[in-house]
């Protein structure tokens, strides 16, 4: 650590955008050195080139895993005590679920019962067929048939609610 922290450091801060990130991801990537030390054969090369290729690796996976993870917002208490501000986003939701409402309704009973179980009750596409008695790849098929038809629907539905 005392040869190549500076090199993991400078590489982990690079690739972050904190320093508690950076921290981190140094931390893991010494562990993974460590575990990985066996591996390391001074015939392929050097030390340092084994290291930056492992950090290198590991900062990259970091980078792709933030990637999937959902971006999510900052909870502001302040709006949500605002009087003004919770009818607004009150009338807004039911605008939306409105639109869910007569989107959904547009499908066949099919589709909109899968669609109900996978996106309301969370069920994989396994249970739902297992909950259904349809093959896999039934279920599948009609998942994806009808959310690409809801999204038809929604993005030809102007923000009042009415289509265009």
């Amino acid at each position: 650590m005392d040869t190549y922290g500076g090199l993991v450091w400078s590489l982990a801060r690079r690739f972050t955008e904190t320093a508690a990130d950076a921290e981190d991801a140094t931390q893991e990537i010494f562990l993974d050195v460590w575990k990985s030390a066996a591996r390391y054969d001074a015939s392929m090369g050097k030390e340092a080139t084994f290291i930056t290729t492992i950090a290198r690796r590991r900062l990259i996976d970091r980078i792709r895993a933030q990637r999937r993870r959902p971006v999510t917002q900052e909870y502001d208490d302040t709006l949500a005590s605002d009087p003004q501000t919770v009818n607004q986003n009150a009338g807004a939701t039911a605008v939306d679920i409105a639109t869910a409402q007569r989107a959904l309704a547009t499908l066949n009973e099919d589709q909109r019962t899968i669609l109900l179980m996978g996106i309301a009750e969370g069920m994989t596409h396994s249970e739902i067929a297992m909950a259904t008695g349809k093959p896999l790849g039934t279920v599948k098929t009609q998942m994806r048939r009808g959310l690409i038809k809801l999204r038809e629907l929604l993005e030809s539905t102007d923000d009042d609610g009415e289509a265009d």
